[in-house]
This record gives structure tokens, C-alpha cells and sequence, in this order.
């Protein structure tokens, strides 16, 4: 079911638009811009009712807002006002907005522009998933990868948060090619994508096939030990698969992983760390593979023995 977020100060109004819409969707409500930037930051919804008229961070403010941010940008808002004249209708759609509906309003009205929009909504999503999809993983493909990560490193540096990306290889996979045969190669990786993305469940983390048998991962919020940690043991649950190779690194598949943790700052180039975990990986083939390098950024590493 496609959830829908009402942001508006009156409860009663917000009440009221939950009657009208609750029979087809889900529906939450804040009474705060504040509260509703936050949990529409969730990415969960499919799209937003937005009250202008609010105390504090107004409507305009709100909607500039999401349309700024990765998670929310795309996300249809309906702007429901009280305001009628021409100048207020224009600003709302010039910061993108998708309709504007005055008070007082029709309830056969909003359910039409609601359905029609996320209608819309899903109908786009539905292709840009499919642009950004690797065929043989179904997990994200580069170009979702080169069009999100930068982004989403942006958003680390406006909100004050730790940024890891790492890299992935699967060890020796042309021995595992020349021994078992493409068709077998390419279940091999399809196996480790959805072994590696079951652990990447955030709407914040990103884990994108780079080509190959290579992989590359952002996510946000873990210190460096941390991060290696948790790297750490998606590499164990690869090797847990038990997927037979012949191979001079383990009887069974595996991977190398690795990768940098920092707190970016304006102006750091990601370009630069995305280099640093690419050193990393190479390192955990130096040391014998099937193995997690970390870097943080004070050049502290850790590596597994």
C-alpha cells in the first residue's frame, strides 16, 4: 500500500485529509515541518500533503527543503493552502511542487489529484528502477552508483555525519571461470550480491554492482572500527555459502573488501576516497585475500590477521 505524509499544523485539517485518503492509503501526520522533514526522510513515502501557513519553518521553506535532498527530491508534494492568490501558486510550483489545492477543498477533488499523482510517481519510479538495475544481480548497477553516491556523500558533509565506502572483489574469480564455466561465474555473483545486499537495508546505504566481479558500498553513521567490523562479517557470511572453488585462496568462494571511513568536510573530494578504498582492497590482496582492510581518516588501518 502507498503511504502518503500530511504535514500540517491544524490536527483537524490533518484529520480530515486522513478520512478522506485512509480507504486506499496509509497515512501519517506532522504537526511540524521539522518533524515532517525528518520522517520524510524515511523514504517511505509515495507522496506528501504540505500545509504552507506553519509556525516556524513555513511551507515554501519545507518543500525547498525536500526538493534539495536525495531521499525526498523526487517524491511528489501537493501543497493544500489557504492562500489563492496567483503569486503564492507560482512560487509553490516554481520549488516544485506538483499541484496546489486551495481551501476549501472537494474530497472527490483530492482523491482525484492524489491518485493521479502517485499514479505518476510509481509509473517513473518504476522506470528509473529499472535504468538503475543490474540485470544479472538485481541489485543497483553503476550508473545508479555514480548517480547517488556523490549525493549521498554531499548529504554526509550538509548533515554533520560519517561517510564509508569500500570496495569488493570476488577472489580469483577467472580461476572459478576457467574451472566451472561462465553460466556457473555469473550464479557465483549473483549468490554474493544477494548474500552482500541482505546486509544493506538502510534507505541510507547504497550497494551497487561496479562491473564484473566487483562491487562498491557507501553507508553513513558508523565509526571506522565499527565499519570494519560490520565489513567483517559480510565477508564471513560470503565464505558461509560454502560455494566450492578451486582456488590457491580457500576451498570455497570468497571475497576481498576494502575501505575507508571519514567525516567529510566542504571542499574533500570523494573521487580522493574513493581511491583510498580501492588502496585498501588492493592491500587485502596483498596480505592473501579473503580478508577486510579499513582506513580511516587519520590513516589508522586495520586489517584481519
Amino acid at each position: 500500500m502507498d503511504k502518503i505524509l500530511v504535514i500540517d499544523d491544524s490536527l483537524v485539517q490533518a484529520e480530515f485529509l486522513r478520512s478522506i485518503l485512509q480507504e486506499g492509503y496509509e497515512i501519517t501526520t506532522c504537526q511540524t515541518s521539522e518533524d515532517g522533514l525528518r520522517e520524510a526522510k524515511t523514504g517511505l513515502y509515495s507522496l506528501i500533503l504540505l500545509d504552507i501557513v506553519m509556525p516556524g519553518m513555513d511551507g515554501f521553506m519545507l518543500l525547498r527543503e525536500l526538493k534539495g535532498t536525495e531521499l525526498t527530491k523526487y517524491v511528489p508534494v501537493i501543497l493544500i493552502t489557504s492562500l489563492s492568490d496567483v503569486q503564492h501558486e507560482e512560487r509553490g510550483l516554481l520549488l516544485g511542487a506538483v499541484d496546489y489545492i486551495t481551501k476549501p477543498f472537494s474530497p472527490v477533488i483530492i482523491r482525484a489529484r492524489v491518485n493521479t499523482h502517485i499514479q505518476l510517481y510509481n509509473y517513473q519510479m518504476h522506470f528509473k528502477k529499472q535504468a538503475m538495475v543490474d540485470d544479472l544481480t538485481g541489485i543497483a548497477n553503476r550508473r545508479r552508483y555514480e548517480s547517488e553516491s556523490v549525493a549521498k556523500w554531499r548529504e554526509a558533509i550538509r548533515f554533520g555525519m560519517t561517510f564509508s565506502v569500500c570496495m569488493f572483489d570476488i577472489d580469483k574469480f577467472k580461476i572459478y571461470n576457467d574451472t566451472f564455466g561462465h553460466p556457473a561465474g555469473d550464479q557465483v555473483i549473483a549468490a554474493v550480491a544477494k548474500t552482500v545486499s541482505s546486509h544493506f537495508q538502510r534507505s541510507t546505504d547504497l550497494f551497487a554492482r561496479y562491473g564484473g566481479e566487483e562491487f562498491v558500498a557507501v553507508f553513513v553513521g558508523s565509526d571506522g572500527k565499527s565499519s570494519f567490523e560490520f565489513m567483517k562479517n559480510i565477508r564471513q557470511a560470503v565464505e558461509d555459502l560454502h560455494i566450492p572453488h578451486n582456488s590457491p585462496v580457500s576451498q570455497w568462494v570468497t571475497v576481498s573488501v576494502g575501505g575507508v571511513t571519514l567525516s567529510p568536510k566542504t571542499g574533500d573530494d570523494y573521487s580522493t576516497y574513493l581511491k583510498v578504498a580501492d588502496t585498501m582492497l588492493y592491500d587485502a590482496k596483498r596480505f592473501g585475500r579473503n580478508m577486510v582492510v579499513w582506513s580511516n581518516a587519520n590513516h589508522e588501518q586495520w586489517r584481519e590477521k
